[in-house]
């Protein structure tokens, strides 16, 4: 094989290596499986345009579901939507077989400090670029990696709380606390809740 073969050849491992790990991404981003919704939509729009799957809503009565897999929220306002990580925990409630909240943890798994932040400010990021505003930041104020919240969040009896609104329409309310992994009893791990739905706060 002359050196111009082998550069050939070399090439074309190489562009085939790259084309591989192209795909292989592309699955991996279809497989994420998601909720999609807005607050007091028909419970079936939600169930049509989720790629993860969920009972249907009982008619006459207020209750929740929760999907069958692990998933993220995609809230699909126009305006002020935002994606979360994936959850295991993630709860869908209805009434009237409309959408009424969700409350759900995202991640899959209890984190460490500074990957329980990432989470967190990425989504308060999402929210004001949005257009959402912080409300109650007197006695709630948006989580910030500062050493005063990270020492905050690292006490067992205090952790953290931040609420959120959108215009008229929507509020949420995120929040942090420390958490007894079983798994892991000798490091710091974090659980996150988020809550949204129509505003139930005073602002």
């Amino acid at each position: 094989m002359s050196l111009t073969q082998r550069v050939g050849w070399r090439r074309g491992v190489f562009a085939l290596a790259v084309a591989v790990c192209i795909a292989w991404a592309a699955i991996a981003v279809q497989s994420v499986k998601e909720i999609a919704l807005v607050i007091g939509e028909p419970w079936e729009d939600m169930r049509q345009r989720s790629s993860a799957v969920i009972d249907p809503a009982i008619p006459g009565h207020s209750w929740f579901n929760i999907p069958k897999s692990d998933a993220r929220l995609r809230f699909t306002d126009p305006q002020y939507g935002f994606v979360t990580p994936l959850a295991r925990f993630f709860t869908v409630s209805f009434t009237d077989e409309l959408v009424r909240n969700v409350r759900m943890s995202p991640q899959i798994e209890p984190l460490l400090l500074d990957d329980t932040l990432k989470v967190v400010l990425d989504l308060q990021k999402q929210w004001r670029k949005a257009g959402w505003t912080p409300i109650r930041i007197k006695e709630d104020p948006p989580f910030a990696d500062t050493p005063q919240w990270r020492a905050r969040l690292r006490d067992v009896d205090k952790g953290g709380t931040s609420y959120w609104q959108a215009g008229n329409q929507y509020q949420a309310m995120l929040v942090v606390g420390r958490f007894e992994d079983n798994k892991r009893p000798e490091e710091e791990r974090y659980l996150i809740t988020l809550a949204l739905a129509k505003p139930w706060v005073r602002p």
